[in-house]
């Protein structure tokens, strides 16, 4: 019987020791937390964005080229369909969002009712839980890793694999020191960086805090009249100090490495309507309804909360209507409406992700095993991985189908 050990009690490491003690390995599981599966408690806002529907082909489409080859034949292996499947058998029941993300049923405690089906799961397989064990070290060389060291003792096993997770939310036991270790070793690493995290501002809307967006996209430049650099199409909302909501979370990666370079500048512009029709329409309306005051006209486009402060920064009195409303004011109120600006980011920190970017070198892992290259009892899986996909259950998913591959030995 082959002994292994799994570090990390997250979603990565829960399917990983399930499946090695599943096929009969005697298999003990560190967790540093008091409890296991922390961050998978909160993911999806705390409601457990379990994955994303649809065929491996289409969820592959979501990650990058080098990522989704990689991802291919564990996610073939252990797919949405049996993720939803094992939790179903342990009452876990779910449903499907219009855009295609998965939830168990919105009923209290839903995402620890999902922590609690792997946990029934490792622990009816046999798998030794160990709370409260932070491993400190890794110990040996390769090809072979010797063992782990915790705060107190040393341990040993035939097999190890790590499932520690990135380096956001570090109250969740996500520190990321693990890839400091393995770089140590030899092991080709990529630094942590943030992805999926909200957006500071240099000029925060405070007073702005629960107001959203929608209908429109997030734009990125290399300034005010730059070169557009990205752009995603979604929901943000602002918060005290900066903005958050899908297309932040998306293009919060994109952002960092273009402040990193001195050059970024955020807008939140209509994809429904054009400047050019935007303009012609409140002509018109200058004609048509003189005697509407340009606050009200303002409000049909955007929330309430915002339309004073953004008359004041125009340069636009409160009670000026259509009729004396000038052509550079005219202009201006425009521009607001279409593509807001939102001005220079802050750095994008990472420890308020929802993943992180970097990891493990993806070359340096065998995809179908979780095997590092060049070691014979050492495998990896999960955040550990170099492995970012977008917001809708797309990590998660990564995190069980690698931690499945893992498990597979």
């Amino acid at each position: 019987m082959t002994t292994v050990i799994v570090v990390g009690g997250g979603a990565a490491g829960l399917v990983a020791a399930w499946r090695a003690a599943s096929r009969g390995h005697r298999v003990t599981l560190l967790e540093a937390n008091g409890r296991l599966g922390v961050k998978l408690r909160i993911s999806g806002g705390g409601k457990c964005n379990i994955t994303h529907d649809g065929p491996p082909k289409a969820l592959l489409t979501a990650f990058s080229a080098v990522q989704a080859r990689f991802l291919r034949p564990s996610l073939h292996a252990f797919g949405n369909g049996a993720v939803l499947e094992l939790l179903r058998r342990e009452g876990v029941e779910t449903y499907t969002r219009d855009n295609g993300r998965v939830f168990p049923l919105d009923l209290p405690g839903s995402a620890a009712a999902v922590v609690a089906a792997f946990e029934t799961l490792v622990r009816r397989a046999g798998v030794e839980v160990r709370t409260g064990a932070r491993v400190t070290a890794l110990v040996g060389h390769a090809p072979r890793l010797e063992g782990l060291l915790l705060e107190e003792e040393r341990v040993s096993a035939d097999a190890f694999i790590l499932a520690t997770g990135g380096a956001s939310y570090p109250e969740t036991g996500t520190r990321g020191e693990v890839l400091d270790w393995l770089k140590g070793l030899g092991v080709p690493v990529h630094p942590w960086f943030p992805a999926l995290a909200p957006i500071p501002l240099q000029h925060p809307r405070s007073a702005w805090e629960g107001v959203a967006l929608r209908g429109g996209e997030l734009r990125l430049s290399a300034g005010p009249e730059g070169r557009r650099l990205g752009a995603f199409a979604g929901d943000i909302v602002f918060t005290k100090a900066g903005i958050s909501g899908p297309a932040a979370l998306e293009l919060s990666q994109i952002t960092e490495r273009a402040h990193r370079s001195g050059a970024a500048w955020l807008a939140y512009a209509s994809i429904l309507e054009t400047p050019e029709a935007v303009d012609a329409a409140l002509q018109t309306e200058q004609h048509g309804n003189p005697r509407l005051l340009a606050a009200s006209w303002v409000q049909r486009h955007l929330p309430e909360r915002l339309v004073l402060p953004l008359l004041e920064e125009a340069g636009v009195g409160r009670a000026l209507m259509l009729k004396d409303l000038p052509k550079a004011a005219r202009k201006a109120l425009v521009g607001l409406v279409t593509a807001l600006p939102l001005g220079e980011p802050h750095a994008v920190p990472l420890a308020r992700g929802e993943v992180a970017a970097g990891g493990v070198d993806l070359a340096a892992v065998d995809p179908r095993t979780m095997v590092l290259r060049g070691w014979e009892n050492l495998r990896v899986c999960g955040e550990l991985l170099d492995l970012d996909g977008p917001v809708g259950g797309y990590n998660l998913q990564a995190a069980f189908s690698t931690g499945f591959a893992a498990g597979t030995l």
